[in-house]
């Protein structure tokens, strides 16, 4: 064999071994390849699947308990709010401030001493707590309306009363005159509440009316009772002492800038929190409201679905009717408008047949060759005066207003 020969067959066999190894790795690449992908699959799968148990975890996690943890304070005991189980208590002062821009130089000197003297003298943590409300004065309306109810009763006994006097002849005329005054004061005591109650009722339509309060919030920590083993019941004792003293050194101090405080109840405490996680709804459904309908409302603040649905009813109705009404109004004018134009625009022509009508009516006492006459006359100078009218065509105007006279007449 030649040497060519020899050549051609190795470089044959080196190629096919090229192609064999190229189909090798191909194969090995492909494989890798789904491999992977199923790996992939798997772990996005196993995700996916621990996902799940995770939010279901959490949703059977969701309880009681840390609903008051996101409530951020454990209960209201003692005039105190209880936090972090017990770890924390904290007594809040309610103050009424003074207006400082109305006093003068010398009372506002006296009011910063006070102050300074205030803070100089705290030796503990505090927070001033502003919480701006709407005014709500239903609870005053109702006291009103029910005072005006017993001076309406008591009305109404003095007024039977004088009407039975006045009509038994019995009593002289002095006695009924004084029962007459009577009366008629209680009737004025009446119409002056009325007005007092319609005046209030006006004032709380007004939703911008603001009302701001001040809190002094003081705090205390089981951790100042060092390591001492009391029992929960014996802390909470403790504390209350503790923060009782703390609020009345601030109030005495307080006083010096004429700053009046107390410390606030139980009760007040419910509605200073009420108001502060429900600021919304506190201006619908307040804390004494809630009370004594057995706190149901402090948990159905929500509208009732049908009430909200007849209210927006109610407001597309009223919407839709006010759109009609001023849409026919236009129309209305629109038409009155092209009346008004006609007239004016036939303006000649219509005084020209009231005039021939009212000839025509007059004809009796006028004769009938005036009134012909006159119709012709006032047919000539409405042709007289029409625009762009050739004289042929105003004299068959005039034939044929003749020939209708004519035939009028014959009838």
């Amino acid at each position: 064999m030649s040497s060519p020969d020899k050549l051609t067959q190795i470089l044959t066999m080196v190629l096919i071994m090229m192609v064999i190894l190229l189909i090798v790795l191909a194969v090995i690449y492909i494989a890798i390849k789904l491999k992977t992908r199923k790996k992939k699959e798997e772990e996005d799968i196993t995700k996916e699947e621990k996902n799940t148990s995770d939010a279901k975890k959490i949703a059977r996690e969701y309880t009681k308990q840390s609903i008051m943890n996101f409530m951020e304070f454990d209960k209201i005991e003692d005039n105190m709010i209880i936090q972090k189980n017990g770890n924390r208590y904290i007594m809040v002062i309610e103050c009424q401030g003074v207006n400082y821009d109305l006093m003068s130089e010398a009372e506002k000197i006296s009011v910063e001493e006070g102050f300074l003297q205030f803070l100089n003298t705290l030796r503990h943590p505090i927070q001033i707590y502003i919480q701006t409300r709407t005014v709500n004065l239903n609870d005053s309306i109702e006291n009103y309306q029910s005072k005006l109810d017993e001076i309406e009763y008591e009305l109404d006994k003095k007024r039977d009363q004088y009407l039975k006097h006045l009509n038994s002849g019995e009593y002289t005329k002095e006695e009924l005159e004084r029962e007459f005054y009577e009366v008629t004061k209680q009737t004025n005591l009446y119409e002056y509440g009325k007005d007092i109650i319609a005046n209030t009722q006006r004032m709380s339509l007004n939703k911008s009316v603001l009302n701001q309060k001040y809190f002094i919030v003081v705090p205390y920590y089981s951790e100042e009772l060092g390591n001492n083993a009391f029992d929960k019941e014996e802390i909470k004792d403790l504390a209350f002492t503790e923060l009782y003293n703390k609020a009345q050194s601030i109030i005495r101090t307080l006083s010096g800038c004429e700053v009046s405080g107390r410390i606030m109840k139980s009760d007040e405490l419910v509605d200073l929190l009420y108001v502060a996680y429900n600021r919304d709804e506190a201006e619908v459904f307040s804390v004494d409201r809630a009370i004594r309908a057995g706190f149901d409302e402090l948990y159905t603040t929500a509208p009732d679905v049908l009430d909200k649905k007849m209210r927006v009813l109610d407001e597309e109705i009223e919407r839709k009717a006010l759109q009609m009404v001023n849409e026919k109004v236009v129309q209305a004018r629109s038409k009155k408008q092209q009346e008004v134009d006609r007239r004016q625009a036939e303006f000649g022509e219509l005084i020209r047949k009231r005039a021939e009508m009212i000839l025509r009516q007059n004809a009796g006492y006028l004769g009938n060759d005036t009134t012909e006459t006159a119709i012709d006359l006032i047919n000539e100078e409405e042709n007289t005066n029409e625009e762009g009218g050739t004289g042929d065509a105003r004299e068959e105007k005039k034939k044929t207003t003749r020939r209708k006279t004519t035939t009028s007449k014959q009838q």
